[in-house]
């Protein structure tokens, strides 16, 4: 018999003699037994109050109503003269939640599941609540597999009426999938298929990726692949009959059957358009991806559908849809699709909203907006904004939402959530040379100077290679339309032997005022003007006698004006981990001396095309070419291109390739030829895509004395693996590569690797 029942009974008792006394008025109310819970939260859940009638036989209903709070675990009633006595006995409540044990679930996500079914901190505590708590974490893990979990909950009684919940958890370990059987494919291989789902018998990487490891959510998304693949294909009726999930006893091992009805493959006997078009016919008409003749594709028929609701989205239509309508003839397997278009009503932005942005200032993130307030919603301009704000270097991630605004018909906020990245760091390289041995560098900068998207950096490096003294600033909208402006100025001490060049050493200075000039939306004009100059130093016998030659020709000193142009056109969705657009560059820089003139033209191009949603194709191409003018013959040695490392033929030690001094030391050239291309995956193992990327690569390039020494057949080549990782304390850079026409003289450095701190 429980407390309720208990309680109820004594009530009855008490009453029965008196169950036709006369009603009292209840002049006050007492409540004895409280300890956490007020007063006044008994009031507000009893049905009587002071001043009102009341009879004892009413009082089983009164207790029923305290009860059915949950906050206690004994109530009786009683008269006192005009007064009503409440006698409670409270649930303890939760002071504290401790889970141990759990490494595949993360606590904060646990307690967020448990605070679900009611066990959280601050929570009144019913014993009831532990077979719901093992459920649910039961629940929680065979999902993810792990059929031998343990749970062990123990509660730990404290003062002033309140507990502690240990929960201890034993996950063991994951059920493996040992066999993917699928029943019905006749128009496809079953590996084919398979080659489509996450879920697999495993490998030689599945101790990284986990593919083995039987998920319940995983499964269900290999089954939507399965559909999808289908209708891609044209089969329309394509079904999942069922599916079978057996588990041997030992809980280790999972044997999945997988029943499918294919069907018959459909062809598009024809594809309308209908409902309130209001775009001119042949504009949308040109936007379909599916015509009379295809076969059926559910990809395309959606590509058909958002691109008809986008376009109409820029001419306000922000709440368009497109509703596809199928007549499916099951006897000669056609299908003809109505598109009934509804544009919803035309809205104005009222207002552009941020959030998430902590350091950033809205006015830097609000001059990137081509989406304007007051004016008509534009899907491209909004989509537009989305990409430019992205395009910023301290900008991670941009999501958008646009409410109606409440008692309008025709207005809608725009709200843009923002997630920031790191935009200072104290960057640090690392690498290993088998000659130099181990090299460092520091430089400090920041992206978004006091959250005003202005760029602040300094550099000082003492490397074995280089001690780098540089300061520049960069305002990015010097004017309101975008006119950039800023300064650079550095001094730098170069020792060539370091950078596994000539025995010489240069002491290098220049100050440049900047200025970047928007020609649209993607294509911007760069100039730097200022002056520069160098001192050439040697070292004896080690020098290279050419380096003699030039120094007695054009001398060891030289100063002068120099001019910096380029055009750059970024198409790139993204600044960091791009996925998808290209980014070329052309430059052109000048240094007129009277005694060292020269200049130097060079192009950069880079393209990221999306194989797959999680594949991307990048594919790179530099060029670099340098001359002398007036009084100097050739590019000065000091200004050479250089090729071999992490920046151009990976596998190849850093500045090494191409020509050569007398005495064998690396020379570069004045013509530079580089590129590659290289297939962009997320790391497996990693579940945060956005930080961790992977490529296969191949790279080519060399360089060479000048454009007339170009052979074709002096190309080096290299393959390999990489990894780009913004972790934590910074972001690396890793290659692994190896050399694959490499000849003699060439050396190699197979492993090479940066790293930096961001602050």
């Amino acid at each position: 018999m429980n407390r309720l029942q208990s309680s109820l009974l004594l009530t009855a008792c008490l009453v029965a003699p008196l169950a036709h006394a006369a009603e009292f008025v209840v002049k006050d109310i007492r409540v004895d037994g409280l300890q956490r819970i007020s007063a006044g939260t008994v009031f507000n859940y009893l049905p009587v109050h002071a001043g009102q009638k009341v009879r004892q036989e009413d009082f089983p209903e009164l207790i029923r109503a305290l009860f059915r709070t949950g906050f206690f675990t004994d109530v009786s009633l009683e008269r006192d003269g005009d007064v009503l006595v409440v006698n409670v006995v409270e649930r303890p409540s939760i002071a504290e939640v401790k889970i141990s044990g759990n490494k595949d679930i993360g606590t904060e996500d646990l307690q967020k599941s448990l605070k679900t079914v009611g066990l959280a901190e601050g929570r009144v505590f019913d014993r009831a609540l532990l077979d719901k708590v093992e459920q649910e974490l039961n629940r929680q893990y065979y999902a993810r597999g792990k059929y031998a979990v343990r749970i062990d909950t123990q509660v730990r009684n404290l003062e002033r009426n309140r507990v502690a919940i240990n929960i201890d958890i034993s996950e063991g370990i994951a059920a493996r999938i040992k066999q993917i059987n699928i029943v019905g494919a006749k128009s496809f291989k079953e590996g084919e298929l398979l080659d489509l789902m996450q879920s697999s018998t495993g490998g030689w990487f599945s101790l990284l990726t986990k593919d083995d490891q039987y998920s319940k959510q995983k499964l269900a998304g290999d089954l939507e692949a399965l559909r999808s693949f289908y209708m891609d294909a044209g089969y329309l009726r394509f079904n999942v009959d069922s599916t079978q999930v057996s588990i041997t006893p030992d809980k280790k091992d999972i044997y999945i059957t997988i029943n499918i009805n294919e069907g018959e493959r459909y062809t598009v006997r024809d594809v309308q358009l209908s409902g309130q078009t209001l775009v001119p016919m042949d504009q949308l008409k040109a936007l379909l991806k599916l015509k009379a003749g295809d076969t059926f594709s559910r990809s395309a028929l959606n590509e058909s559908t958002k691109a008809i609701t986008d376009r109409l989205g820029d001419d306000g239509f922000a709440f368009a849809n497109v509703n596809a309508v199928p007549e499916i003839d099951d006897v000669k397997h056609t299908v003809a699709i109505n598109l009934v278009v509804d544009p919803g009503r035309r809205v104005y932005v009222r207002r552009i909203n941020f959030k998430g942005n902590v350091k950033t200032q809205d006015d830097v993130l609000r001059r990137e907006m081509r989406q304007a307030e007051g004016s008509w919603f534009s899907t491209r301009d909004v989509n537009r904004s989305k990409e430019r704000l992205e395009r910023l270097t301290f900008v991670q991630d941009a999501t958008i939402e646009t409410p109606a605004v409440a008692g309008t018909t025709d207005q809608v906020d725009i709200n843009y959530s923002i997630t920031e990245r790191p935009a200072g760091s104290l960057s640090l390289g690392v690498g290993y040379g088998q000659d130099a041995g181990v090299l460092l560098n520091a430089s400090v900068s920041q992206q978004n100077f006091m959250g005003t998207g202005n760029q602040l950096a300094f550099q000082f490096n003492n490397s074995q290679v280089n001690t780098i003294y540089s300061l520049s600033f960069t305002n990015p909208y010097f004017t309101p339309d975008g006119v950039s402006a800023g300064f650079r100025g550095n001094y730098t001490e170069t020792d060539a032997t370091e950078a596994n060049l000539a025995n010489y050493l240069t002491n290098e200075f220049s100050l440049m005022a900047t200025f970047g000039f928007p020609l649209n939306e993607t294509d911007t004009i760069n100039v730097g003007a200022g002056v520069s100059g160098v001192k050439i130093k040697t070292n004896g016998s080690e020098t290279p006698q050419e380096i003699y030659d030039y120094i007695d020709q054009y001398g060891d000193k030289h100063v002068g004006p120099k001019l910096e142009l380029s055009w750059a056109r970024d198409t790139r969705n993204r600044a960091i981990f791009a996925d998808s657009g290209s980014y070329n560059r052309v430059s052109f820089d000048l240094m007129a001396g009277s005694d060292d003139s020269w200049y130097k033209l060079g192009y950069r191009h880079s393209t990221y095309l999306p194989l797959t949603k999680s594949l991307t194709l990048l594919e790179h191409f530099e060029f670099g070419y340098g001359d002398g003018f007036g009084n100097t013959d050739t590019l000065p040695f000091y200004e050479n291109f250089y090729a071999g490392g992490l920046r151009t033929v990976r596998g190849y030690k850093t500045n090494t390739l191409g020509p050569e001094w007398s005495n064998g030391d690396p020379k570069g050239g004045a013509l530079k030829t580089a590129g590659g291309v290289e297939i962009l995956f997320p790391a497996p193992f990693v579940k945060d895509a956005k930080s961790v990327r992977l490529s296969t690569f191949f790279d080519i390039g060399q360089v060479y004395s000048d454009v007339n020494d170009f052979d074709a057949s002096e190309l080096r080549y290299s393959a390999g693996l990489s990894m780009q990782w913004l972790t934590p304390l910074g972001p690396l850079v890793l290659s692994v590569a190896q050399p694959i026409n490499k000849k003699s003289g060439d050396k190699s450095e197979p492993f090479q690797f940066t790293f930096g701190v961001p602050f």
